[in-house]
């Protein structure tokens, strides 16, 4: 059973100093269907102990029967309640620390006015030197404008911050870059162009994040063409390529070669069309789009904008028409970048033998594993709790190391290509198989091999 809602809590109860009456709480707990962790005391009272009970696997309806029947238990108290999640963001999840001391007025002195005044002095005759002497050289903005949150959708900038601060974090822990979470009110794209331009002198590289298409490809492609330093959609080009090192990886294991196979892919939005791209960038020439309204084909009149007219104009060489039902069949491998549920047993028994699956729809996948299990080759998901997780994290933090460290103007598709083949290799041919195409989010060889690929791509392209 999926743990999609179920949450972890921290429960403060008085309960009675007698025997048995702890363990009719957490009997009481696990009776409906929690999981406790730890258990501490936080203060002794004349006839009672109050404590903390931490529990894990339960939906917030289940929680708040589980508190009625505490409650209802004679003697026990109920404090109150935290939901872990929400405590771990109070305050935000980041901040920022200075790296040295400002404990004298000399310090002062030299940190900020007068000395200060050398610095910008340097700068202004130099402007080269702001990256040897400012946070720029390992400083990347989060930009969002709230309008496409994974899962959520559009849910404006200030209730995408949480989603940034997170992105931040992420950067530190995998890349050791600094990156600050900027999220715009607006969802006009000439408007969130020019906020970034004119924030874009204190940053040494962008990140967009969770706007919509096909707003997101022209605001990505103006700020490439106008600013100089790396801008980077992780949502198109993060997913695009994780999903290619694991493409890469599970052809492998199936033994099929690039140039021979066809790709049904649902989705065919900002990620879906970087991932269409790189698929293309990789050799694979057969490639099908589909949208709600079936596959996308050049004269297809119906429900097309330019994104995927442009989409069309390059794949589906056969001019195949009508539904996923129609074009799934024969099909090697399935990408899924839509929703939950697109795909059903039935498509995957009419794939090709050894057929490979990439369900990357988040939180839940255009097919779960269990059902899809039975009939493929190598299945893929955007999950945590199974195998061959594509997650973006394998990707962004390496990629903008690298090209903070080369300070590279732009981030090109051969550097993509190289860190998708850095994540790749990282696993051997002796442990590839069928349940390890992709390395683990937490494996530390990942970022630093892509920064490492990306900067020998920037050399190579000199």
């Amino acid at each position: 059973m999926s743990n999609l809602g179920r949450g972890s809590y921290t429960i403060r109860l008085n309960i009675p100093n007698q025997p048995g009456a702890l363990a009719q709480v957490t009997g009481l707990i696990a009776e409906y269907g929690g999981i406790t962790g730890a258990i501490d005391i936080v203060r002794v009272e004349e006839d009672s102990l109050v404590r903390d009970i931490t529990f894990d696997g339960v939906t917030p309806e289940v929680c708040e029967a589980l508190l009625r029947a505490l409650a209802d238990i004679q003697g026990v108290e109920v404090v109150n309640i935290s939901d872990r999640v929400f405590l771990m963001h109070l305050g935000g999840k980041i901040s920022m620390q200075s790296k040295i001391p400002v404990m004298t007025r000399n310090d002062l002195s030299i940190a900020y006015t007068p000395g200060v005044a050398k610095v910008c002095t340097a700068i202004h005759e130099d402007e080269s030197k702001v990256y040897s002497l400012t946070v720029k050289r390992n400083t990347v903005a989060v930009v969002s404008d709230g309008s496409a949150v994974l899962g959520l959708g559009d849910i404006g900038p200030k209730a995408a911050m949480p989603v940034m601060e997170g992105k931040a974090q992420l950067f530190k822990a995998f890349g050791n870059v600094d990156a600050w979470p900027i999220c715009l009110d607006s969802q006009t794209t000439e408007e969130i162009v020019t906020a970034v331009k004119a924030i874009a002198p204190g940053f040494g590289g962008i990140n967009l994040e969770d706007i919509s298409a096909p707003r997101c490809f022209e605001i990505e492609q103006r700020l490439r063409d106008e600013l100089d330093i790396p801008v980077f959609h992780d949502d198109q080009h993060g997913t695009a390529v994780v999903m290619t090192a694991g493409l890469i990886n599970a052809l492998k294991v199936v033994n099929k070669k690039a140039e021979d196979i066809r790709v049904v892919m649902v989705g065919v939005g900002a990620a879906g069309t970087a991932c269409m791209h790189m698929m293309r960038d990789m050799g694979i020439k057969n490639i099908i789009g589909c949208d709600r309204d079936g596959a996308l084909y050049v004269g297809r009149d119906e429900h097309m904008d330019s994104s995927k007219q442009a989409f069309a104009a390059v794949t589906n060489p056969n001019k195949e028409h009508g539904t996923l039902t129609d074009v799934i069949k024969g099909a090697d491998i399935f990408i899924g970048l839509s929703g939950p549920g697109v795909l059903n047993v039935d498509h995957v028994k009419s794939m090709a033998k050894d057929p490979i699956v990439f369900a990357m729809s988040n939180p839940i996948p255009e097919i779960m594993p269990e059902e899809a299990a039975p009939h493929v080759a190598i299945m893929a998901t955007g999950r945590s709790d199974y195998p061959n997780q594509i997650n973006n994290v394998l990707c962004f933090p390496g990629i903008f190391r690298g090209a903070l460290d080369c300070r590279a103007h732009t981030i090109t598709e051969g550097m993509k290509m190289a860190a998708a083949k850095a994540i790749a290799s990282c696993i051997s041919d002796a442990e590839l198989c069928a349940e390890y195409i992709i390395p683990g989010v937490f494996d530390q060889r990942v970022s630093k091999l892509v920064a490492a690929a990306v900067v020998e791509e920037f050399k190579n392209q000199l």
